[in-house]
């Protein structure tokens, strides 16, 4: 996909949606933090409806500590993985308050060593909570992009390397943000939406859907 074409997608992008960010609920980087663990293979709706209670009698380290594996679990129950995700939680609420403060880490190295902490989950921290031009690829990021043409990749982390270098720069802090609703809610996985998509004449898909 050439230049002018990728500024072009993305300059709609930015028109539709001028201050895009996440669907996660949150009032604080530890907060985001412990949704996007909660967020591996769950919907960020299921997210939501969990932390609205948990962060309610929880949001710092030390208060998840306090509440124990037990609490813990149960109130996060309603997600996939949930045991998993509660040991790392807790592990990761123990590093946080030994060696950083109780604040979440801004570097992705201090990041990626919290346990259920990937770099996926690294670059939505540093994007959204402090600033950094990354891109978080996830399922519908890395299905887009390829399917479009915006960036071919067998990888996530193949993929994320070509959008960092094809993405103009002043569109890399939210192009994250752009093609992830793009994919949830458009360019969805089993059948794309292409008749009312925003940018389906720029488009390379060659299997357009067409309105039935």
């Amino acid at each position: 996909m050439n230049k002018q074409k990728i500024t072009d997608i993305f300059k709609r992008f930015q028109k539709e949606n001028p201050k895009p960010t996440t669907e996660l609920i949150y009032h604080s980087p530890f907060e985001l933090l412990i949704a996007v663990i909660l967020s591996a293979q769950a919907t960020d709706v299921s997210v939501n409806k969990a932390t609205i209670h948990l962060f309610s009698i929880a949001n710092t380290p030390e208060k998840i500590l306090h509440l124990g594996e037990t609490k813990l679990k149960n109130a996060i129950k309603t997600i996939g993985l949930f045991n998993t995700k509660a040991m790392n939680i807790l592990k990761t609420c123990k590093i946080l308050v030994e060696k950083h403060d109780s604040q979440v880490p801004q570097t992705r190295e201090a990041l990626e060593e919290l346990p259920g902490v990937g770099r996926k989950t690294a670059n939505v921290i540093l994007n959204t909570c402090f600033n950094q031009p990354t891109i978080a690829v996830d399922t519908h990021i890395f299905r887009v992009a390829n399917r479009i043409g915006l960036a071919k990749g067998d990888t996530p982390l193949k993929v994320e390397t070509q959008l960092l270098k094809v993405i103009p720069k002043q569109f890399i802090h939210d192009a994250h943000h752009w093609l992830i609703l793009h994919g949830r809610y458009t360019c969805t996985a089993r059948k794309p939406h292409c008749p009312t998509c925003l940018i389906s004449d720029l488009c390379e898909y060659k299997l357009k859907t067409k309105i039935e």
